[in-house]
């Protein structure tokens, strides 16, 4: 796929945590030791015995426990806010040591069940009380919000100033003797994050639901719904990363892609009542108990389906080990069913079909040619049908089971499409533009499903067209509050039901996702893309985009007053863990992979294709050529 103030300083290590002496006591977890260290004495390495093999739990959390200190009589106001501010971002169950910080009337409302994420660090509180009377403080929290956490723990871009008033008050403790002391009686909605203490204690997750165009014994398109979980034991809920994962999955799908994708968990599905931890047992082996509710409810088909939704979800969860299978089980642990990945091969996550055979590419000539995606180099051989009819194109798009090619024609006008059959002469075009129309067609992109999408970048009526199976009548697809902009080029999602969109509006182009929605009408099927929003918020101007996985994106662009960066980016808007890749020059198209493992290729100006293969640096594919796709 492809186409065109008082700081709170810390230093992260993976064995220690610096802090300020008000600040969080940081306990470091050791994992598979097998031995505890007192304050009092020290183990010894044993110098006898036979060697034996210890065998270390793959869930076993080896980075460094956070836990905040309370506040101490006599605290002053500054003090008070400090410490919240720390706890916050600390691992204390129920948040029990920020809730010291706050009366006992806001301890009991105060939900931190959403999080608002500030660029960098937390700021500097700001004292603004005006005139001391003694009675009551007020602080200023301010900063640059970057992102929300809603409640079911999805991300969503949110950028601008935020500010925060904190209001203290003189409390006197419960026992008689005890006396007044500062406390918070206004704290803010939820949890408020510095950037990077967001990336310590949270991950992504892709959860995954079926597509809700898919038939009932048709179940193939798994979409993902990328989610952020806590790295360790959420304070509130109690529940490991595993269980946190399950439960989202068994929530249902984000609000933003609800419309679009459906569950097969039934309505109040949940883990059996009192369920924290979800332990990854023999062989890679997941047991879910769930509750009556959805044990009852379902059927073995839609228990397998269930399955495979958390089966997918939960494969790139831990980093040590992989989860093989998932076993439903009843409320009594008697099994429901049980799902092996060897066996959900009918389960095609976005609809990716396999690792593509090919790399794809305009030649010197501008004829569509190919090179196998484990060359690190030519020569390119003639695509078959239309590369070896040495057809003069602009850009082209290969279906992803590498069967089909579709290719716009020299003038810019023109979709060709044809079967990549060794010997066919034969093309259709099942679509022109418009009699005077100027600008051309963009690069044709492929969904799961069999369909062709592409951008007709007409300006007297720029529109998005749809042709289903590649040909037939041409369907317009309306883009939802699309604005005064027009689309310039886009890739739809291997499950269609996801579309990358590079919009030009006010002369520079970004980057935003859409959803697209199917609706059943007397006419037939009637789609739209909508629900816009900023997959690369933190740039202003996006040169080139393509699919790098379930829900990441390669982005070629540049950030206000800077140079030109290639970046991993989330459909949530989202930084990916990966970040940013190495430096190429004056990138004008780059074309990524669902598949894990695949290079990055990219155009450049200078020094023509180039790839780039996991943990490598840029390499010449070929000095001249243009356009690379993969399938899809």
């Amino acid at each position: 796929m492809g186409v065109e103030g008082h700081s709170r300083s810390r230093k992260h290590t993976n064995t220690s945590r610096t802090v300020r002496a008000r600040g969080l006591r940081a306990v470091a977890l050791v994992a598979g030791a097998g031995l505890l260290l007192t304050a009092t004495g020290c183990g010894s390495m044993p110098d006898h015995g036979n060697v034996q093999e210890v065998k270390a739990s793959p869930q076993v959390d080896t980075q460094v426990r956070v836990y905040s200190v309370p506040p101490r009589p006599g605290d002053a106001p500054r003090a008070i806010v400090d410490g919240f501010m720390e706890a916050m971002t600390s691992d204390d169950p129920g948040f029990d040591t920020a809730r010291k910080y706050l009366t006992r009337e806001a301890s009991k409302t105060w939900n931190p069940g959403s999080t608002t994420i500030l660029d960098g660090a937390v700021p500097n509180p700001t004292d603004t009380t005006s005139g001391h009377d003694g009675g009551s403080r007020t602080f200023r929290i301010s900063g640059e919000r970057i992102a929300e956490l809603d409640k079911q723990s999805a991300y969503t871009p949110h950028t601008g100033a935020y500010e925060q008033t904190l209001r203290l008050v003189k409390e006197k403790g419960p026992g008689k003797k005890d006396s007044a002391e500062w406390r918070i009686d206004s704290p803010p909605q939820g949890l408020v994050l510095g950037e990077s203490d967001f990336q310590r204690i949270f991950r992504s997750v892709n959860k995954y639901y079926f597509a809700s165009t898919a038939g009932e014994s048709n179940l193939l398109a798994l979409v993902a719904d990328p989610i952020y979980v806590r790295k360790r034991t959420d304070p509130q809920t109690r529940l490991d990363p595993v269980a946190q994962a399950v439960k989202a999955v068994m929530d249902g799908p984000s609000a933003w892609l609800r419309k679009s994708v459906r569950s097969r968990f039934p309505t109040k599905s949940a883990l059996r009542n009192g369920t924290k931890s979800l332990p990854i047992g023999d062989h890679n082996s997941l047991k879910v108990p769930l509750n009556p509710e959805s044990a009852n409810a379902v059927n073995q088909k839609m228990c397998t389906d269930m399955a495979a939704q958390l089966l997918f979800t939960l494969q790139d969860l831990t980093s040590s080990t992989r989860i093989d299978q998932v076993e439903m089980q009843r409320p009594d642990d008697s099994p429901l069913c049980k799902l092996h990945k060897n066996n959900a091969a009918d389960y095609v996550a976005g609809g990716v079909v396999a690792a593509a055979s090919y790399q794809y590419f305009l030649d010197g000539e501008r004829r569509l040619v190919r090179v196998r995606s484990t060359s690190e180099s030519g020569p390119a051989e003639p695509v078959p049908g239309i590369g070896e009819q040495k057809l003069t194109v602009r850009s082209a798009g290969i279906s992803r089971d590498e069967t089909v090619a579709a290719a716009v024609s020299d003038s810019g006008h023109e979709m060709y499409v044809a079967p990549m059959t060794a010997g066919r002469d034969d093309y259709r075009t099942p679509y022109r533009s418009e009699k005077g129309a100027r600008e051309t067609l963009s690069a044709p992109s492929w969904d799961g499903m069999g369909d062709l999408w592409f951008a007709d970048r007409d300006q007297r009526r720029p529109r998005v067209v749809r042709l289903v199976d590649g040909g037939g009548t041409a369907q317009e697809v309306q883009v939802e509050r699309l604005g005064d902009g027009y689309v310039d080029s886009l890739r739809v999602s291997a499950d269609g039901v996801r579309v990358a969109l590079l919009i030009v509006e006010k002369g520079r182009k970004t980057l935003k996702i859409g959803r697209v929605e199917r609706t059943r009408t007397a006419a037939g099927e009637k789609v739209m893309i909508v629900g816009l929003r900023p997959a690369a918020p933190q740039m202003e101007d996006v040169t080139a985009m393509s699919w790098a996985g379930q829900s990441r994106l390669v982005v070629a662009g540049r950030e206000a007053g800077g140079v030109q960066q290639m970046r991993y980016v989330r459909t949530d808007g989202s930084s990916s863990a990966e970040g940013l890749l190495p430096g190429a020059n004056q990138v004008t198209a780059v074309a990524a992979s669902d598949a894990e493992g695949a290079a990055v290729l990219a155009q450049t100006k200078e020094d023509g294709i180039v790839r780039l293969p996991p943990g490598a640096n840029w390499k010449t594919l070929v000095k001249v050529g243009s356009m690379p796709v993969y399938p899809g």
